[in-house]
């Protein structure tokens, strides 16, 4: 079980994830569970800019992107059951207590909403294919929307007495003059000890290691043994993490303290970092989304596209280049000349998003890029966009546009009736893993080297059937498919111009990066070569 204390986004779920993957090395099966303490029940309908990205699992479960993290690290696909929030809690004890399950009965926090928390905990300990769980409880200790899960915690620490270990993360600040202060942590375990939760373990995050007399006067306040208080300082790298705390003894003190022995000795995680650090060359992508905070701005709302800047990291270390990203503002290229703004690029990823709101400038990198012969990568929307584009200013279709935008002449991407189906079932978009075919001779089988592939979707409108016809005469050919919707969008005579309805960014993982980006950054690798 994993808590936080003092603030958020101290990075609990980095170190839940890194926690995991220490123990996958030793030989244990992992899984994780993310407890969110919102009212939402999924994160579907959530902002970027308030809470990053919706990363999509394979049974389409719309979830907080720290999942991502966890799929990542551990190299698992999880599922919707594997992400309990508030909402999805409550709306499952209130269905129980209108079918008239409770016989009656007053239906109260406890014991009926943590014991439908300690279920759904249980439940996918024991399907998961997992030897160890993880729990991270989202929130801060002391906000009052966690209180039940942390109650939950309690009960289950209990009832499932010497197969539980809590890992606390709390903060140590430094004061100008480098002094490590420790009542943050000491207050923030107070809380959870008032709570009826003692932890095993305190992770305590600061900027440089702790000093043993730190470690030494937490231990002392908090009534845990030294080796249990692991210095969670910063790293160069997320991926670094798992190694840092490796050093620190966390693994040798969480196995100890659970009766775990080593079943075999890992090394691939090492040796990616080892690759990761020697890398010295680098291309530089620009980015041209809506979730940023202004035109190459050197610290725009990366969380927005997590997956997509890891998706990036994971290729480039394969390739042996270094990834600097150009966060390029999409309504700001509206108004731009896209050859002044975007000259630096080695190559332009166009992400997903819904709305109008800076389509157009989208629009004019996907004609720069395809116009000027930079690499070029889209996703989701970023397809449906080269085919607006290619209908537009090749095929001579003016005006061509998508139905979500409202009335056009040439809708080239609509609601399909399939689509339609999919509504009158309850869902408003096509989300999860959907199969798709390959054409023989393109550029996807190159990149796959299969037939058949599977990818994870969150989109709502399509290629529109009719417009298919033309947009292949004029050159821009649909290497994947699936019936009659179309997964790919390819243009041949391009060095590398790859646009797909799925999101690849979602399953890569660090060591096996998604195809489509480790031919995109081999691409742009390989343009740059020539044109130096």
């Amino acid at each position: 079980m994993i808590t936080g204390g003092v603030m958020s986004g101290l990075g609990k779920g980095i170190t839940a994830a890194s926690i995991g993957r220490l123990l996958m090395n030793k030989g244990y099966r992992v899984t994780a569970i993310k407890i969110d303490p919102y009212i939402n029940i999924d994160a579907g309908l959530m902002s970027p800019f308030q809470h990053g990205e919706v990363f999509v699992l394979k049974d389409g479960g719309e979830v907080d992107l720290d999942l991502g993290n966890y799929e990542r690290f551990l190299d698992i696909e999880l599922t919707r059951d594997h992400n309990i929030t508030t909402g999805k809690v409550y709306s499952i004890v209130i269905e129980k207590e209108r079918r008239g399950e409770y016989l009656g009965k007053t239906v109260q926090i406890i014991p009926h909403i943590t014991d439908e928390i300690k279920r759904r905990i249980r439940q996918v300990s024991r399907t998961g294919g997992c030897e160890i769980c993880l729990v991270e409880v989202g929130g801060t200790v002391g906000d009052i929307e966690s209180m039940p899960f942390l109650e939950a915690l309690r009960q289950l620490k209990y009832e499932e007495s010497g197969n539980i270990f809590l890992v606390h993360v709390t903060l140590a600040p430094s004061t100008i003059d480098g002094e490590q202060k420790t009542k943050p942590t000491q207050h923030s375990v107070k809380e959870l000890r008032e709570l009826g939760l003692q932890p095993d373990m305190i992770v305590v995050r600061c900027d440089e290691p702790l000093l043993p007399e730190t470690k030494t006067k937490i231990a002392h306040f908090c009534d845990v043994p030294v080796d249990a208080v692991i210095s969670g300082h910063n790293a160069k790298d997320i991926y670094e993490v798992p190694l840092q705390l490796e050093a620190e003894g966390l693994t040798r003190y969480l196995m100890k303290a659970m009766r775990l022995f080593p079943l075999e000795e890992r090394r691939d995680w090492k040796e990616f970092v080892n690759k990761m650090e020697s890398v010295n060359d680098k291309v530089t992508v620009a980015i041209v989304g809506k979730y940023t905070v202004g035109s190459q701005c050197a610290e725009p709302m990366e969380d927005a596209y997590l997956s997509i800047r890891e998706s990036l990291k994971h290729a480039g270390i394969e390739v042996g280049v270094k990834i600097e990203l150009l966060w390029i503002d999409a309504e700001e290229l509206e108004h731009g000349l896209p050859d002044q703004i975007l000259k630096y690029a080695d190559g332009i990823l166009v992400p997903g998003g819904f709305g109008a709101r800076g389509t157009e400038g989208k629009t004019k990198a996907i004609q720069y890029a395809r116009e000027c012969k930079v690499p070029y990568l889209g996703i989701c929307f970023g397809m449906q966009l080269a085919v607006i584009e290619f209908g537009r200013n090749v095929c001579g279709l003016e005006g061509a546009n998508s139905e979500e935008f409202g009335p056009t002449p040439y809708p080239v991407i609509a609601l399909l009736p399939e689509q339609e189906k999919i509504r009158q079932m309850g869902a408003s978009m096509r989300l999860g893993n959907y199969p798709a075919h390959l054409k023989e001779g393109s550029l996807a089988k190159k990149i796959y080297h299969s037939n058949e592939i599977v990818e994870r979707h969150r989109h709502r409108y399509e290629v529109n059937p009719p417009y298919i016809k033309l947009l292949e005469e004029k050159g821009l050919c649909f290497s994947g498919t699936n019936g009659e919707l179309m997964e790919i969008a390819e243009i041949t005579n391009h060095p590398f111009f790859f646009s797909s309805q799925f999101h690849p960014e979602m399953k890569s993982r660090p060591g096996r990066p998604s195809p489509p980006f480790l031919a995109f950054v081999e691409a742009m690798k390989k343009e740059r070569d020539i044109s130096i």
